[in-house]
């Protein structure tokens, strides 16, 4: 098994890296301080699994995760026991909460050389105790969008307007457009309701950067923006405007 350690303590990945010494099947083919080293690591080894820390500057591990999405599979480790639940819906296999044991860590990576040669789910047990020490639906603060070799990190704040283009969303945010590799009811699921809307089945928009609604003509309405992008609201994206702005 060819793994990646993404942690940026070096001390937590010594630790990882004492635990899998027990492993002679299992072999390190990188380490990486930051999510920028691990997406750019994860595309070019192709590595079976990553055991992946969540909390890092710069890219943290659910992002990292969301831009190499179907490349390798993960463990996740953390000192947080509210990210169990949106681990789980990256498929994680595992789920470590720091500190771990090397019993606890060898649970995980005996599982994880049970699943990789098959398609099995998480096991239903899994996700009830991740359910359990879950609290409340996270949404996203920072979208990673990927430009090239360069990955840009744009705050929610930042962005104006979103756009479906077929499977990907094109992302108005900060003066520029991103082509993000998405479908936008995906990411509308991880957006806050209460910061942007879905006004039309092609468009969302920041709530904040509507400027007014108008008839365009006897049965259809634009958004104007604050940018004055003109974006098309549909009868239930108008009731819905109309249910905010009254």
């Amino acid at each position: 098994m060819r793994i990646i350690i993404v942690d940026d303590e070096a001390l937590a990945r010594g630790v990882v890296r004492e635990y899998l010494d027990e492993y002679p099947a299992a072999r390190i083919v990188a380490e990486c301080a930051n999510g920028f080293e691990a997406v750019k690591a994860i595309e070019t080894l192709a590595p079976d699994l990553v055991l992946l820390d969540i909390q890092m500057p710069g890219l943290d591990g659910f992002e990292v995760a969301g831009l190499v999405a179907g490349k390798t599979r993960f463990i996740f480790a953390t000192a947080y026991d509210q990210y169990a639940i949106k681990a789980f819906e990256f498929h994680a296999l595992d789920y470590l909460l720091k500190p771990f044991s090397q019993k606890r860590f060898d649970q995980a990576i005996e599982h994880a050389f049970q699943q990789l040669g098959s398609a099995a789910a998480t096991p239903a047990a899994a996700i009830d105790a991740a359910r359990a020490e879950a609290q409340g639906k996270q949404y996203l603060e920072r979208v990673p969008v990927r430009e090239g070799s360069k990955v840009h990190v744009l705050t929610c704040a930042q962005i104006v307007s979103i756009e479906a283009q077929d499977d990907y969303a094109c992302i108005s945010a900060a003066g520029r457009s991103y082509l993000k590799n998405q479908r936008l009811s995906e990411l509308e699921s991880q957006l806050d309701p209460a910061a942007f809307l879905r006004v039309h089945r092609s468009w969302i928009v920041n709530i904040g950067c509507i400027s007014r609604i108008e008839q365009a003509t006897r049965d259809s309405y634009v958004a104007v923006l604050k940018d004055d992008t003109r974006v098309p609201v549909s009868r239930s994206g108008y009731q819905k405007v109309r249910a905010l702005i009254s």
